[in-house]
């Protein structure tokens, strides 16, 4: 009897390589950091001020590596920037950049042409975080939990490789919240992105394919 062969690997969707971040004058965040981010939900942890938006920032490509590479489905950091950001979904939560636009409209300009989208999704996160009756204003008239909404529906929505989330549930009601974590369970378990939260709250709601705690030992 012939046994089945063994599983391929699962390739890292984000290659972390000999890592480095520090601001002038200070103590490195991260120094020699190397990682490989998988498919699933990992959460970035740490008290308040220990760098967790820093890092995030750095691994969107928004703020540069002192030193290290970062490797995303064939593009790199440093190297082709425009490539590495393609594969990944992330917003500034306290950006202005949309508050022209609708929230549908806001919406529609972070799809990216190439990569699918799950309408049905973007549907119940609508419904999920009450934004039907606000969806169609512009986002400088929402409340900071809503224009929060805006993004995490788009977010979740994508099909980006790998998508990053500040502090998701600031601003959010309890409702927003479950709405938040079962949709994040869904994508957890379909195994075919990978999605970062950075969270001061540990979170028991999802099943978590790995945990990061700031500071590094």
């Amino acid at each position: 009897m012939t046994s089945a062969p063994s599983p391929l690997p699962t390739l890292p969707t984000l290659a972390i390589d000999r890592l480095r971040f520090a601001y002038p004058g200070e103590p490195p965040l991260v120094a020699d950091w190397s990682a490989a981010i998988g498919p699933g939900v990992t959460l970035l942890h740490g008290d308040t001020g220990s760098g967790k938006s820093t890092l995030l920032r750095v691994l969107a490509g928004t703020v540069p590596a002192s030193a290290g590479t970062l490797t995303l489905c064939g593009a790199s950091l440093p190297g082709d920037a425009a490539a590495y950001r393609r594969h990944l979904f992330f917003i500034e939560p306290g950006t202005e950049a949309f508050d022209a636009m609708s929230g549908r409209d806001c919406a529609l300009s972070l799809r990216r042409a190439d990569l699918p989208f799950n309408e049905a999704r973007w549907a119940a996160l609508v419904e999920g975080f009450s934004l039907a009756p606000h969806i169609d204003k512009a986002m400088y008239m929402l409340s900071t939990g809503s224009k929060r909404k805006v993004w995490l529906a788009a977010a979740l929505a994508s099909k980006h490789p790998l998508t990053l989330l500040d502090e998701p549930t600031g601003g959010l009601d309890a409702a927003s919240m479950r709405c938040l974590w079962r949709t994040l369970a869904e994508i957890a378990a379909e195994r075919d992105r990978a999605v970062i939260v950075a969270s001061g709250e540990r979170i028991g709601e999802v099943p978590l394919a790995a945990t990061l705690a700031l500071p590094f030992a």
